[in-house]
């Protein structure tokens, strides 16, 4: 069972339930599955904070220490963003997102690795954090990547829907790792 829940198997295994949440409300309910969809959304939440629950907390403070960490470091590049014009993507809504879910993966995994001795397990940030020795190398290789992909995605894909798609995924890809960590460091696993 441990082998479902680590990346990217559980990226699958969370779009096939998230998929299929929206075949099924969609095909029901029609155009207005909306709300229904979302509270599939809810509920499945809800459902995993009532287990994890009963296993408490060890490190909770970690939960506000990501948050912290990830809202000061994007709310930074906001003010940034008004100086510097080229930046001016970041003013789409779905930009803020993905910056945001991003630089709550980089808190998540850099109080992991530094403060709780976890280790990255992709190669490219385990060589750069090797290198220097730190997992703080993590927001700028964030930022260099994303801020790039961000402008070339809005420049290039026309069609509203793709674009909205990639974004998305963009996301997930933040989110999820981001979410599943700080559960981890929370919960002493």
């Amino acid at each position: 069972w441990s082998y479902l829940l680590i990346t990217p198997i559980i990226f699958f295994l969370v779009f096939l339930g998230t998929a299929g949440s929206l075949v099924i409300t969609r095909r029901l309910l029609g155009e207005q599955f909306h709300h229904c969809y979302a509270a599939i959304g809810f509920v499945w939440t809800l459902l995993n904070l009532i287990l994890l629950s009963g296993v408490g907390l060890e490190n909770g403070w970690v939960i506000g220490a990501v948050f912290l960490l990830g809202t000061v470091l994007a709310g930074g590049l906001l003010l940034c963003r008004r100086a510097l014009p080229a930046l001016s993507f970041l003013d789409d809504g779905f930009n803020r997102t993905i910056i945001y879910a991003h630089m709550l993966d980089a808190s998540s995994t850099y109080l992991g690795v530094d403060w709780f001795g976890y280790y990255e397990k992709h190669v490219v940030p385990t060589f750069l954090i090797d290198l220097t020795g730190t997992a703080a190398v993590m927001f700028p290789l964030k930022l260099l990547v994303l801020l790039p992909a961000l402008a070339l995605i809005d420049k290039t894909i026309e069609d509203r829907s793709l674009r909205n798609l990639t974004k998305l995924a963009l996301i997930t890809l933040g989110l999820a790792p981001a979410v599943r960590n700080t559960l981890r460091l929370a919960l002493g696993v």
